[in-house]
């Protein structure tokens, strides 16, 4: 038994290792295609380039593991079921469970991996990754000013008509720092630098006027042309300092951080509840008698007032609960779908019949597309407080655990299985007589015409 055993593992492992490369490699061309942009106009270095798709590797291999564990539990069991092997073990007396059970067992492990992966490295990985994109973003600050776009940064409105490599031209810039009414500069031209380690910009500009209002006399009204003008705009809250982002979201914390936050929100609504239930005494007194002055009146609005923004917080606290309560399921469910995904790849590669990879890629795309599609909707409603957050991560794992068991359990009594291979060759027969028909009806239509 060990040897059959060792032969099923042999048998995953060659294609979960191929899928894994070839998936992976796909996601890292589309990454590539969204970095593009930003490897031209921030002249990345290619050691830059290199450490951005390190950082993003992390992130990548949290899907393209389970998505490679389906692909290669279907190729297997489709060779398998191809080559008559499942025949022949059927009449050694050894059923599909057993023939499935190293690979489970390998699964669960691998899934294992995967929570101290999703919760440990790749949370790491994704907050190094944010810290270095907001480095990169400003790399060359000039691109960070939009033309044609009025651009918000701080106490400065900079407008620029177009950005010509390094310069931009005809601009406009609003400094509304100091004076009561904002002081418009305005140049032909300028180049914008970092300063302060990154935290602030300096703008050279050239050819240019400066208008300004006296905020002692409204009357007075100056302006002084430049050739060349200095503008120093500091603190812009780029956090660009050599010290990297302390702050972290919620993909870029462990299990055990989320629930530190969680205990703190809940800390927090327990206060504030406690406080509503100390205005409500108040706000039922002065809503059972008649109001006659003023002065109850005013006590009454301001109660209600503060107990309506108090639910506000609560509703706040709650949100941010469900944010983080949704990670952290999502950890666990993505975890156990190497799991959920050999349940049902090996019936699934059973019924295709096929141990190509055309087939096998399609069917495993569309059901990691239905999965993932699901994950994602969950999301979206349990941040809404729509569905529970445990619900909304784990209905996928659920029903397609439940599908995956019934076919194994159908497999296992010798059940009649749809084949799959033969339904798609089928369909593509019946297209093809279609695009005949439609080519001779024509055809006959162009003769008679």
């Amino acid at each position: 038994m060990k040897i059959l055993e060792r032969y099923i593992l042999r048998e995953n492992f060659k294609p979960f290792i191929t899928s894994l490369l070839v998936v992976t490699l796909l996601m890292i061309f589309d990454r590539l295609l969204d970095l593009l942009k930003v490897i031209i106009e921030k002249h990345l270095i290619f050691v830059t380039v290199a450490e951005i798709f390190g950082l993003s590797l992390p992130f990548m291999l949290a899907l393209t593991i389970p998505m490679a564990v389906l692909l290669a539990t279907i190729m297997s069991f489709g060779r398998l079921s191809t080559d008559n092997e499942l025949i022949a073990f059927k009449s050694c007396g050894i059923n599909i469970f057993t023939l499935m059970r190293p690979t489970i067992i390998a699964a669960i492990l691998l899934s294992v991996f995967m929570l101290y992966f999703n919760d440990r490295i790749l949370p790491e990985s994704n907050h190094i990754l944010k810290n270095k994109m907001i480095q990169v973003n400003y790399r060359r600050p000039v691109t960070a000013i939009k033309p044609g776009v009025f651009n918000q940064m701080k106490n400065y409105t900079i407008y620029a008509r177009e950005r010509i490599g390094e310069e931009l031209h005809g601009l406009i810039i609003y400094n509304r720092e100091a004076a009561d009414f904002p002081t418009t500069i305005s140049a032909a031209r300028g180049t914008i630098q970092l300063a302060d380690g990154g935290n602030s910009m300096t703008a050279t500009l050239y050819d240019g006027e400066m208008h300004e209002r006296d905020n002692k006399d409204k009357k007075v009204y100056s302006i002084r042309s430049f050739d060349k003008l200095t503008l120093n705009m500091p603190d812009l809250g780029y956090q660009m300092k050599e010290m990297d982002s302390d702050y972290r979201g919620d993909r870029e914390m462990s299990v055990e951080a989320m629930e530190a936050v969680i205990a703190e929100q809940m800390a927090k609504m327990t206060r504030v509840e406690a406080e509503i239930d100390s205005l409500l005494p108040e706000i039922n007194k002065l809503q059972a008698i008649e109001i006659k002055s003023d002065e109850d009146a005013r006590k009454l609005k301001q109660s209600q007032n503060s107990a309506r923004i108090k639910n506000e917080k609560i509703d706040n606290y709650l949100k941010k609960i469900r944010i983080y309560e949704v990670e952290i399921h999502k950890k666990y469910a993505m975890a156990f779908a190497c799991l959920i995904f050999v349940l049902i790849g090996a019936p699934v590669g059973m019924m295709t019949k096929s141990n190509g990879v055309g087939m096998a890629f399609t069917v495993s795309s569309i059901v990691f597309m239905i999965y993932y599609g699901a994950l994602t909707g969950g999301e979206e409603l349990a941040d809404k407080g729509l569905v529970s957050p445990w619900l909304s991560m784990w209905i996928a794992n659920i029903i397609l655990g439940i599908i995956g068991v019934y076919l194994i359990i159908t497999s296992m009594r010798e059940m009649r299985v749809y084949d799959l291979n033969r339904a798609w060759k089928r369909l593509l027969r019946k297209m093809k007589k279609r695009k005949k028909l439609r080519r001779k009806t024509g055809n006959e239509d162009a003769d008679t015409g």
